[in-house]
């Protein structure tokens, strides 16, 4: 084989591969995008809970009833559409989604529903006062526990 061919081979293999990651990358964009602005939205009315839970902030009953209508809300929006398959973090740099998502799409699922029911409980008694708040926090502090520890790469 001549230096030229060994030479251009790798570098063609190269180059499909860096195309490839590029377009999954672009490809899967929009439910990269989608499904981790549900997540921060999420994140944001929990952080409201928590700090008050935490003792914080200051338990304000008509904020945390709001931001437990936010989080049931949330639970509501059907998305299956921000669960491509191709778009886990083994394909695509800027997620953390585990492949163990599509491969467990039943497991994934059941987690899903485990926060629904518990961010109902939640919303039930965010606006009860500072203890009921507490009380509710427990059970969606395990629901997306359990989805992050098996769905979800640690973060460094």
């Amino acid at each position: 084989m001549s230096l030229a061919r060994r030479v251009t081979l790798p570098a063609a293999i190269l180059s499909l591969a860096i195309g490839a990651a590029a377009y999954a990358q672009q490809e899967f964009s929009g439910a990269i995008n989608a499904r981790q602005g549900h997540m921060q939205i999420m994140a944001f009315n929990v952080g409201i809970l928590g700090n008050m839970a935490r003792g914080n902030t200051e338990y304000d009953a008509a904020a945390a009833t709001t931001a437990a209508s936010n989080l049931a809300a949330l639970a509501m929006v059907d998305g299956r559409g921000y669960w491509v398959p191709g778009s886990d973090n083994g394909a695509v740099e800027t997620t953390r989604a585990l492949p163990a998502i599509w491969e467990d799409m039943a497991g994934f699922g059941a987690d899903w529903q485990a926060y629904g029911e518990a961010v109902t409980g939640l919303q039930a008694a965010a606006g009860n006062g500072l203890d009921a708040l507490r009380g509710a926090m427990g059970p969606l502090g395990n629901a997306c526990g359990a989805c992050h520890d098996d769905f979800r790469q640690p973060s460094d």
